[in-house]
This record gives structure tokens, sequence and C-alpha cells, in this order.
């Protein structure tokens, strides 16, 4: 046998799970699929079905043909945890989009307080790099591309022996330099700095969510943000730049912990306020709501009663607004000389009258005018109704908007593959805000009592605002609860 064959696993398990969902924070095995090789020899197939010790999804059911009835007389992961172990040892741990199945399975075990490591070979990857040619590498795709046959799609060890499959059909076909090659860089091991846990790579959680750096003494370093988590969180500790500022922060890192979310709007509210309240060194702190700008109408006058003039414009610090202000304020800036300079630089753009906007003091027409480049509300020759229009039209993306709910509510974000029960949690965040606040995040209905009663400290945030915005605009459905009589009820 050459080098590159001694290379190759001696022992491989090709695994499949079948889960109520794919966020293992929430969900549970439903059916657990094994196929192990020895020196490229079928050893030993095993399948079981598992009880989840909760509902699988209806969605869940249709997609995978598990039914809660099914499972209802069948192990628990409990009841099998040894037997699974021990078929799992010692063997490369191979899954197609092998993270999904290696986290669940980690979890189950960690539920049982049982360690569960193994080198992790993701056959996704693995064709991605051997057929860079190909887009789609799902298994449907690697099915049909290499014309193998599949007896229970969508079932553990029906899709545990494709993978099977698919291995032997590279080991025949694929040039023994190339495979090993791609089977190197797709088994390398994260590069991290020696001082921290050798299996931190292995606990990182690929779904979205907030994570926290800490150095000597637990200082906080650093808060961040991902939609995966593991992918950022090892590449921020490679440092790959020497004498970067990400190498020197890994190089001061000692411990780091995470909270998983349902989705990127979670994570992003929950690094905002972690930032805001904890303070972490090495982050560039976001201005409070206190610190920031907006630029504020003049109220409709009584010999001018058209509402929402915006002729006469003024910055106007974002602590001094009320709900009812917002139909009249344009943008969000850091300082007051900021708003004023946008108004300017605008007014410049768009030929407005700076006199008649507030912001040139003169006796008879303004400057622009005298040189050309002002439409002439200042002297009467624009009519002011049609330079209000102007101005609106001028500022219509800076306009802010009005909190489009009745109220407090419960915005539930749900994982791509969460559950679909009624209450909170399954699969879910219910983001709790008011007025553009972000007041919390419940995962049970003690939670949403709580938050739902909690006081809020100010009407906007322009933080939270940005960022609800893009969100938003992104899902126009949104699946929102109105809190009101929880409220009272609390």
């Amino acid at each position: 046998m050459d080098a590159a064959k001694d290379s190759f696993p001696q022992e491989l398990v090709f695994v499949d799970l079948e889960t109520t969902g794919g966020n293992p924070a929430y969900h549970r095995i439903t059916e657990v699929g094994i196929v192990r090789m020895k020196n490229d020899e079928l050893v030993d197939e095993w399948s079981s079905l598992v009880n989840p010790e909760c509902r699988i999804p209806s969605h869940i059911e249709a997609f995978t043909g598990i039914s809660n009835e099914m499972v209802a007389g069948a192990p628990r992961f409990a009841d099998i945890e040894a037997l699974v172990l021990g078929k799992l040892q010692g063997a490369v741990f191979a899954a197609h989009s092998a993270r999904f199945d290696y986290s669940f399975l980690r979890s189950e075990f960690r539920r049982l307080d049982r360690h569960f490591c193994a080198k992790v070979l993701c056959t996704v990857k693995l064709s991605r790099r051997l057929f860079p040619e190909h887009a789609r590498h799902n298994l449907d795709a690697v099915i049909e591309r290499n014309g193998l046959s599949c007896s229970a799609r969508h079932r553990a060890l029906g899709d545990a022996r494709v993978l099977h499959d698919f291995w032997l059909k590279l080991r025949r076909e694929v040039p023994e330099a190339r495979l090993m090659a791609a089977l190197t860089a797709v088994l390398g091991v994260p590069k991290l700095p020696g001082h921290l846990p050798a299996d931190l790579a292995d606990e990182l959680p690929e779904g979205p969510g907030v994570y926290r750096f800490f150095g000597d003494d637990d200082s906080l370093l650093y808060i961040g943000m991902s939609n995966s988590l593991r992918t950022r969180v090892l590449a921020q500790l490679a440092g790959e730049h020497a004498g970067s500022g990400e190498q020197r922060l890994a190089l001061r890192v000692r411990r780091v912990d995470w909270l998983q979310t349902a989705g990127e709007l979670g994570a992003r509210l929950r690094e905002r306020e972690w930032i805001k309240t904890q303070k972490p060194l090495h982050n560039r702190h976001p201005r409070t709501w206190e610190e920031s700008f907006t630029l504020r109408a003049a109220a409709a006058q009584p010999a001018r009663p058209s509402a929402g003039r915006a002729s006469q414009l003024e910055p106007a610090a974002i602590s001094e607004l009320s709900q009812g202000d917002l139909a009249r304020c344009f943008g969000v800036f850091h300082s007051r000389q900021d708003a004023r300079k946008a108004l300017i630089d605008i007014a410049r753009a768009q030929q407005l009258c700076l006199k008649v906007l507030g912001i040139e003091d003169s006796a008879g027409s303004c400057f622009a005018f005298q040189v050309g480049k002002c439409k002439g509300a200042c002297v009467g020759k624009e009519p002011l109704n049609l330079h209000d229009m102007r101005v609106n039209l001028a500022l219509s993306s800076l306009k802010l908007k009005s909190w489009p709910f009745p109220g407090r509510i419960a915005l539930r974000e749900r994982d791509p593959w969460g559950g679909t029960q009624d209450g909170a949690g399954g699969g879910a965040d219910f983001h709790v805000l008011d007025q553009w606040m972000y007041l919390g995040t419940a995962r049970s209905e003690e939670e949403l009592v709580a938050l739902a009663g909690k006081e809020a400290v100010a009407a906007f945030d322009a933080d939270v605002y940005r960022i609800l915005q893009r969100y938003i605009t992104r899902h126009p459905k949104l699946d929102w609860h109105d809190l009101r009589d929880k409220m009272i009820g609390a």
C-alpha cells in the first residue's frame, strides 16, 4: 500500500440524522442512521427511530415522513446513547453538511454528561473541492450527478448509505493524490491560540448568535455577532494576518462564550444591547440615543396649516423626541453639526433656500439666489408651498417612520427549520419591542409576560430603529403579537 493510501482514514462512519428542526439548542433527534467502514469494507449498518420527547412539527413530519405516532414507542436517546457512542468511536465522522449532524449528536450526549469528539468530514465540502465546476452540492445533486440511488430519501439509514456509496465512487474514480489533497483540506483542524480549549471548534455552533471574547482576569475584550458563530469566531481567532488588530486580539483571548439566536435579527439586537451595556474594550461603542440628533421640521403655523411643513428645519436632540415628532423628523446624525451640514449639502444640491430653511439669517434674498443657485422662495419668486414640496422630496429618503404597530409587540423570529408551536420557544425568539425600543427576547411564556410589563426608559432608539427598518424592509410579512393585554395582566 503506497503512502497516499496509508493516509486515508482507516475507519469512517457515515451518519445521517432526522430531527424536529434545524437548531440543536431547540430541537431533538428523531432518527439515527450509521454506516461504518474499515479499510474501505462495510462492517456495520444500523438505524433507530428516537423518541424526541417533544412533538414533531407538521412540516418536518411531511418532509421526513416520520410522524409523532412512529416515535411514540421508540427509545429515547438516553436509552441508546451507549450503543450510538460505541458505533461512532474511533472513526472519522462523515456526513453531508456534517456540522449539522455532529452538533446534534454532541448536544444529545452533552445532555447526558457524556463527551463525544471526532474528526469531522463534510461530504458537501469534499464535493465542492473536488468538483468546483458544479454549482449545487446538496445530496439530491450528488445522487443525480453520480448516478447513485437511494431507497429511502430523507430517512437516516437511506441517506447514510448514499454517502457510503458516494465515498466508494470517489475512491474508484478520483486519482488518489487528488482525493488525498481534498480530504486533507476538508479535514484540516482550525488553528487556534494554544491557550484556548482544544475542543472549542467542536463546541461552537454553526447557526446565528452573539459571542464574547474574554482576556486575563476575565476582562471583556470584544463582542460580535454572526449568522455562523463557528465560522466567524474561528476566523477571528485564527488571526491569519501577522501584526493585524485581529491577531493581536486573538492572542489576548482566554475564554469565549456565546448565545445562539433563532436568526440574524436577534443576533444584531443582542449584540447592540451587550456592547452598549457591557462596554467591551475593543469594540467601537455605539452612541446612545441621548447623543444623537435629527432634523425636525417646524410645527405647522396657524397661517400655514399644512401639516408636516418642512421648510423650517432645525437640528434636534433625539432625547427631545416624542412619538408624535417622528412624522416630521429626518435622519439620525452623530452631532448637531453633522445634522446642520447634511441639511446645507442637500439644500445646495437641490437649489433649496437656506434662508427659508432657517439656516441663513440675512435681509432680503439669500446669497444663493444672488448667484443663481436658489429658485427664489426667499423673495416670493417660488411659492412657499412648492418649496415645501421640494424640501420633503429631497429629504424623503431620510424621513423617520412612526412606530407602525398599535403599541408594545412581540416580533417572532423563527429558526429557518424551527417548529410551529404556538407558544414562545419551539425554534423561535420573541423580540419584545416598543416605540423603536428593544426590551429583550423571550423564549418562554414567563419571560414574555415579564418583558410585556417591563418599563421602557425612552421613546426612541436610533440603533434599534436602523436594525428594525432593515429587517422590516427585507421581511414584509411580519409575525407579530400585540402585548397590550399581557401588559394589563402583568
